[in-house]
């Protein structure tokens, strides 16, 4: 069967590096699929996307904690670019701590920032490529370094540390504290404001993307050990609360039944 979608991933022009993590752009390339599985994520992203008709608009999507699953709407998408923020990037940009977005879905040009207002008026008349330009251009004129770049720092020190990468089990968070020489209070605070999870919430989505992404080519008792759960049974349990359903009945489609995308959230509107 055709993919209907074909991505790529963008470059991320140095300038932006420290306020960008990644570029995406997907555009439909066939037949859509009836329905579709939005899968947690521990990101805030900009949004644009293109509807037939030729629709355009800006948004924010907060993290996701759990997975959602959605038929096919009469309003059909394009094409979108999603820009993933790096962490504590978030109330810089839009004004606002990203606790305050989890599970959101926002217009861009709702957010308290002006910047935030501008993007979403300019960035919609944009291709993908010219977006990335533009942002380079404008973001250094209008957001101001970070107020405490230590801060910064050492939120993406945990991030890192709390990932799961390839041949490395991600680290405890008590043990990321310790070493990182802050309490574990303290690291639950720089998490809501900076990404939006605690550290032990974010751990958990990163291991299950982890999974999402290598379960069809390893053996899962080896996915297990090498992601950092203790065995089959632990990650069969992580996967199941932020799934929905076991592993198996994922992988082999037997999904939860499918719900129409709910509206954009109007908790930033003004009105």
């Amino acid at each position: 069967m055709t993919n209907a979608f074909a991505e790529r991933t963008l470059p991320v022009p140095d300038a932006l590096r420290a306020w960008i993590a990644d570029v995406e752009s997907v555009a439909v390339a066939g037949e859509l699929p009836e329905s579709f599985t939005h899968v947690p994520d521990t990101a805030t992203k900009l949004v644009v996307r293109i509807e037939d008709g030729g629709r355009r608009d800006a948004m924010v999507v907060g993290p996701r904690t759990r997975a959602s699953y959605h038929v096919e709407t009469a309003r059909r998408v394009l094409s979108c670019v999603q820009l993933r923020l790096g962490p504590g990037t978030v109330r810089p940009l839009l004004g606002t701590p990203a606790v305050d977005l989890v599970g959101q879905v926002v217009p861009l040009g709702a957010l308290p920032t002006g910047t935030a207002r501008r993007l979403a008026q300019e960035l919609v008349d944009l291709a993908p490529d010219e977006m990335l330009s533009h942002l380079a251009r404008v973001l250094p004129d209008h957001l101001a370094p970070a107020a405490d770049r230590s801060r910064t720092r050492l939120l993406r020190a945990a991030v890192d540390a709390l990932s799961t990468r390839p041949g490395r089990v991600p680290a405890q968070v008590k043990d990321v504290a310790r070493e990182l020489a802050v309490s574990e209070r303290q690291l639950r605070n720089l998490f809501a404001e900076g990404v939006g999870l605690s550290p032990k919430h974010y751990a958990r989505i990163d291991r299950v993307r982890h999974v999402l992404i290598r379960a069809a080519r390893t053996d899962w008792a080896e996915l297990a050990a090498t992601t950092g759960y203790y065995d089959q049974s632990h990650m069969t349990s992580d996967f199941r609360t932020l799934m929905g359903v076991p592993p198996r009945s994922y992988f082999t489609g037997r999904l939860p039944d499918a719900q129409p995308c709910q509206a954009v959230s109007r908790a930033f509107s003004r009105g």
